[in-house]
C-alpha cells in the first residue's frame, strides 16, 4: 500500500490538482493523483462542460494523461480528493462508477493490485481501497483474452 509519506504526498498532490478543477455548473472541484511504479506523480481534475456528457473526471483526466505518456501500466496507486467548492463541509469523495471501471482497466493493464486512497480535501479522513471493494465483479481486459502488458 506503499508507506504513510507516499500517500501523503498523493493525497497532497490530487488537493493541488483539486485547486485548478473547472467546476462551474456543479461547484464540486475533485482532483487525482496517479503514483506510477518510478514514484512519478500525475495528476488530473475534473472538467466540466455546459454540456453535462462531455465533462470529465479527474481520475480518468489523470489516467488518460498517464496513457498519453505511455506509462498506463506502470500504474501502482491513485489519491481522489474532492468537495464542494462554496462550502467548509469536509466530504471523502469516492469515484464514480465510470471512473471505477477505468480504474479496473488500469489495474488489469498493469498486472498489479492497485490501492485507491480516497481522502477528505484536509486529508483528516483517508479511505485505502482496492478495486474489488470499489467494483465487485469488474468486467475488463483480463474478461477479453487481453493480457496485461509485459514489461521489458
Amino acid at each position: 500500500m506503499g508507506d504513510d509519506s507516499e500517500t501523503q504526498a498523493l493525497i497532497a498532490a490530487a488537493r493541488g490538482a483539486m485547486a485548478h478543477a473547472h467546476a462551474p455548473y456543479s461547484r464540486f472541484a475533485v482532483g487525482a493523483a496517479v503514483r506510477l511504479t518510478d514514484g512519478s506523480i500525475v495528476t488530473g481534475c475534473n472538467f466540466e462542460n455546459a454540456s453535462y456528457g462531455l465533462s470529465l473526471c479527474a481520475e480518468t483526466v489523470a489516467l488518460a494523461t498517464v496513457n498519453a505518456q505511455g506509462r498506463f501500466a506502470d500504474v501502482a496507486a491513485i489519491a481522489v480528493v474532492g468537495g464542494a467548492m462554496d462550502s467548509e463541509q469536509e466530504a471523502l469523495v469516492t469515484p464514480c462508477g465510470r471512473c471505477r471501471q477505468v480504474m479496473n482497466e488500469a489495474e488489469q493493464m498493469a498486472g498489479r493490485p492497485l490501492v485507491i486512497h480516497c481522502a477528505t480535501p484536509s486529508g483528516d479522513r483517508v479511505l485505502a481501497l482496492t478495486l474489488p471493494d470499489l467494483l465487485p465483479h469488474a468486467f475488463g481486459p483480463m474478461d477479453l483474452g487481453i493480457a496485461p502488458a509485459k514489461k521489458s
